[in-house]
């Protein structure tokens, strides 16, 4: 506009610089803010009222804007493009949003010791329980906690968001009770709350008292960062993620287990419907049914956690300490159909080919 262009002129000119990335489905990891604010703290940049409302509307709402303002636009899983599309079909002048479903950075996440066990036929059970005992010994430094490397461990580590639902898993706690007092299944949880996010918050202290009440399987690790999660992605037997779909956008903590031989247990939300074989190399539960097909959400947490106990209890337990042949086959195919699917090097490669090259 400063070289002479109109408004109108200098979007289109604009929109064939960007290209845009959408990623949470919940509305409140979309940032809306009141043009009065943005006027005052220096954001309109010589634009008036009427230019930023055909951007953003308002009040302004970031997504909308970068969706308007981009050539092409993509979402972080397939479902979640179904999802994006679906979400932001009322914003007029938007692309169609693409789906580049997320990677991981294989030489970053994944094991060596797993890798090479995996490559040259090894026994990937006898290297995984190595990796185990490493993290059971680092959760025993940083909490005092002593797990047991022969009981099932499963891991749960990512952002304590209500939609997330952390605590799930202790929904029957009469059900799940024998399961921990006994050790046979062992839970660690790792993640953060946002500051302001009160109800993640409390969902923390629940787990927390939990830790307590289950002194010897269930335990928090404070301060969730790289480290702790590169360990619980490496050592634990279960991943465990149990959000409310279609909310996931991909999930990317899964894919760190699903390469080193940790199998998933799963909603079939984000990145989990495009990998999961089930039990063959991992598990889901839930039928596939979200927030839409209930009336309220208690319904829905009531029905998914009635389905995680179903394959939890039904078939992941008797399979870990009844059947380890299976299990050991079930962990090579993990890492088979996911270690170049869901790598960082396939989704550089599709976001160069489908997005970023001008057709």
């Amino acid at each position: 506009m400063e070289e002479g262009m109109s408004f109108n002129e200098a979007l289109e000119k604009t929109r064939e610089e960007i290209v845009f990335t959408t990623h949470t489905p919940v509305p409140a990891g979309n940032e809306v803010h009141p043009h009065r604010l943005l006027e005052y703290m220096g954001a309109y940049l010589h634009l008036d009222y009427w230019q930023m409302k055909k951007l953003g509307g308002d009040p302004f709402n970031m997504t909308v804007a970068a969706l308007r303002m981009a050539r092409i636009a993509n979402g972080v899983a397939q479902l979640h493009k179904e999802t994006a599309n679906e979400m932001w079909s009322f914003v007029e002048g938007r692309p169609e949003i693409l789906g580049i479903t997320n990677g991981v950075h294989n030489g970053t996440w994944q094991d060596a010791r797993i890798r090479k066990a995996y490559e040259e036929g090894e026994d990937l059970l006898k290297v995984h329980q190595e990796i185990k005992k490493e993290l059971i010994a680092f959760v025993e430094k940083r909490t005092g906690v002593k797990l047991d490397a022969d009981k099932l461990l499963i891991g749960f580590s990512r952002r304590a968001a209500p939609y997330k639902r952390s605590n799930l898993i202790f929904t029957d706690e009469k059900l799940i009770a024998p399961y921990l007092e006994s050790g046979k299944i062992q839970i660690i949880f790792a993640g953060k709350a946002h500051p302001n996010d009160y109800t993640g918050k409390g969902i923390i202290a629940d787990i927390v008292s939990y830790a307590k009440k289950y002194p010897n399987s269930v335990v928090f690790l404070e301060n969730y960062d790289m480290e702790i999660g590169a360990m619980l992605t490496r050592g634990c037997d279960i991943w465990l993620n149990n959000p409310r779909r279609p909310q996931e956008a991909s999930g990317t903590s899964g894919m760190k287990a699903t390469m080193n031989g940790v199998l998933n247990c799963s909603i079939l939300d984000g990145w989990w419907p495009e990998a999961c074989n089930h039990g063959v190399n991992g598990w889901q539960f839930g039928d596939g049914k979200g927030v839409d097909d209930f009336e309220t959400l208690e319904e829905l947490d009531a029905h998914d956690a009635k389905c995680l106990y179903d394959v939890l209890l039904k078939e992941v337990v008797p399979t870990y300490y009844e059947n380890k042949a299976k299990w050991a086959e079930m962990m090579r195919e993990s890492i088979k159909s996911t270690q170049e699917k869901f790598s960082a090097a396939r989704m550089v490669k599709e976001y160069y080919d489908l997005m970023y090259i001008k057709k």
